[in-house]
């Protein structure tokens, strides 16, 4: 794990944007999960360079464009998961590292992030997936980005008791979100063919306990290759490093860390000598694809890692999203002295 979070590291931008691979296409979501690895090897203060990077760079709405390349936005896109995921950043950073400074000041950005997300949450508790050209949000909810919004809205509300401050409209929004992921699958485009899909909503923590198991055990078949990892789209010969990281982080939540150790000891097969890690294998042709290395997957490997060995005080962000608070209660160590509950 050090020679990977090493070779995280060695990706990074002087200035603190993390992308793919250096030189390569940034994406605000995938950025904070190679910060979250970062700093679960210890290299808080590149991970605060990455996260300082992404709130300078936010737009007033709260949203953030879909692609950067040399600190140029290269795709427009508002998505809502980008606009999201600094929340799930920015607490675990808070669990990893204790820094005070650098929450409060990542907390106006992810307080715009979350605003914007609860804004674009359709009726029947689904987030549309992107912003239109009018500002408004697109009819088009996507189950694995909805899935980590759940993930985040619940970090927010975290982040914000740990503030003092009280955010009632995602306590509406996450319980609305989490009915719509666990009753209401018509609310969501169909994308069943992904694994995403698939192990998101338990990976989220929207889905846990007995449900957790029993949506993975339903299409483990169609997904998971014994010994490679897990495939990426049921119909292709194709497995994929991040995925079945992922998938180990579902598994956890699930109360099945053997199952989850495995499926991270069958991916070792990405593994490059320094420490970096191959996106996918078409395993019908014996051949990586695509030919490239990137930071999210590699982060995917030390997220789970973390997860299953209980190495940093963040590990349980993803193996039991039970431990985040319930909204409207307060957090141990609060910000703010004497602040209390948090309910309005």
């Amino acid at each position: 794990m050090r020679d990977t979070v090493a070779w995280i590291a060695g990706q990074q931008d002087a200035d603190g944007a993390l992308p793919w691979s250096h030189g390569e296409q940034l994406d605000p979501w995938d950025s904070v999960e190679a910060a979250m690895a970062l700093d679960v090897g210890g290299a808080h203060d590149r991970a605060a360079a990455a996260y300082r990077w992404l709130a300078a760079r936010q737009r007033p709405d709260g949203s953030w464009a879909s692609e950067y390349r040399g600190g140029t936005e290269t795709a427009p896109a508002a998505e809502s998961n980008h606009a999201g995921y600094l929340a799930v950043g920015a607490w675990h950073t808070w669990l990893a590292t204790g820094d005070e400074q650098l929450v409060t000041e990542l907390w106006p950005a992810v307080r715009r992030g979350l605003d914007l997300v609860t804004r674009m949450q359709l009726p029947g508790g689904a987030i549309g997936w992107a912003l239109r050209p009018d500002g408004t949000a697109d009819d088009t909810a996507l189950l694995t980005g909805n899935a980590s919004l759940f993930q985040a809205l619940r970090c927010g509300i975290a982040l914000a008791g740990l503030r003092g401050e009280v955010q009632p409209d995602w306590e509406v929004a996450v319980a609305d979100l989490g009915a719509a992921l666990r009753t209401r699958p018509a609310a969501f485009a169909d994308r069943a063919r992904y694994s995403m899909d698939w192990y998101y909503p338990v990976l989220g923590g929207a889905v846990t306990g007995a449900a957790a198991r029993d949506r993975l055990a339903v299409d483990w078949d169609r997904f998971v290759v014994p010994g490679l990892g897990a495939r990426c789209v049921s119909d292709r010969p194709w497995v994929t490093g991040a995925e079945t990281c992922e998938l180990a982080l579902a598994l956890a939540v699930a109360d099945q860390p053997d199952a989850a150790l495995e499926q991270v000891a069958a991916m070792q097969h990405l593994r490059a000598d320094d420490g970096s890690y191959w996106t996918g294998y078409v395993f019908a042709d014996d051949a990586r694809w695509p030919v490239e290395r990137t930071t999210w997957t590699a982060a995917a490997v030390v997220l789970a890692a973390d997860a299953l060995s209980g190495a940093t005080p963040a590990a349980g962000l993803f193996a039991d999203p039970g431990a985040l608070p319930a909204a409207g209660m307060p957090v141990a160590g609060s910000l703010t002295e004497g602040a209390g509950t948090v309910l309005p």
